[in-house]
């Protein structure tokens, strides 16, 4: 099983982090074990939100080694050759493998914030990682001039994964045209993320694509472990439920927030289930809550033999 950290991007009422709780995040990370740092990406939200893209150039030294990616970036609210600029800058900076993870976004803030029509959003994202990917791959040089160019790029093109909540269409263009998946942590459960693996699979042989060879994470698992049902609860039913939108019941059962004995069950169904790779959030103390998660949560979550390719 493979562990990645969120950075704590979000000010949840203690003041949010700065650069050096940053830096202390991902240097922890590092060191207990896990082998992705990631960021999500909000222009506006609920609470105040740290620029994703931003906070990874910021930590890109002390993430040596390990995989940083965007879980997700939004091509369709910027554009999406500013975003390969982003991207690639970042490839280039950083000392390993970069995903560039795309969705088009669950906010409508954030496409009122840029005058771009919210039930556009799918077909500008089509159109948008379109070109991202060409950009990024070298296959598009852009309507500019001949002595101008799009450059640096790294010497391995960051592969551009997309971001879906299960549906048929969305898991058959993930199928078509990404080089992996990223799941929403808040947004399904162990029987439904099984059965969207499977229908992307399905989707995979139809495409003419190993589906043993094709990635997949679930991002945004909000995590907190506590010796305190209540203190849990209280996270769950006073910080998450309000600013997420969802039911605090179901986040409770199928989010790692609780005892560690409550985590791993939770953990433990979605290894069931095919995960492989699983990204969490840190709700408050984020290197104390890395720190319990791997003393008392990963060691008891069963391995998994043969990975998929990341």
């Amino acid at each position: 099983m493979r562990w990645g950290a969120h950075l704590p991007l979000v000010d949840f009422g203690d003041g949010g982090a700065r650069l050096g709780e940053l830096c202390d995040v991902v240097c922890a990370a590092r060191e207990l074990g896990f082998d992705t740092v990631s960021a999500n990406d909000h222009l506006l939200w609920r609470r105040p939100w740290l620029d994703g893209l931003t906070a990874l150039s910021a930590v890109v030294e002390h993430a040596t080694g390990m995989t940083m990616a965007t879980s997700v970036a939004l091509p369709a609210v910027r554009h999406p050759v500013v975003l390969a600029k982003s991207v690639a800058t970042l490839a280039v900076l950083h000392n390993g493998p970069f995903i560039a993870g795309i969705g088009p976004g669950s906010g409508r803030a954030d496409y009122a914030a840029v005058g771009v029509p919210f039930v556009e959003r799918w077909r500008r994202f089509d159109e948008a990682a379109r070109i991202l990917r060409a950009v990024l791959r070298g296959e598009n040089r852009l309507d500019a001039s001949p002595d101008a160019m799009f450059a640096p790029v790294p010497d391995l093109a960051p592969q551009v994964w997309s971001a879906s909540w299960g549906s048929a269409l969305r898991l058959r263009a993930v199928a078509d045209t990404a080089d992996g998946w990223f799941a929403s942590g808040y947004n399904t459960d162990p029987t439904r993320f099984a059965a969207s693996r499977a229908q992307l699979d399905a989707e995979l042989r139809r495409a003419g694509r190993d589906p043993a060879a094709f990635p997949d994470a679930i991002a945004t698992m909000w995590l907190y472990v506590s010796s305190d049902a209540r203190e849990a609860a209280a996270v769950v039913d006073d910080v998450l439920a309000p600013v997420l939108g969802r039911d605090p019941r179901t986040l409770a059962r199928y989010l790692p927030v609780g005892t560690a004995d409550h985590c791993i069950t939770v953990l433990d169904a979605y290894v069931r289930a095919g995960a492989r790779r699983i990204l969490l959030w840190p709700v408050r103390n984020p290197v104390r809550q890395l720190e319990m998660f791997a003393e008392h949560v990963a060691p008891h979550v069963p391995s998994v033999d043969s990975p998929r390719a990341f």
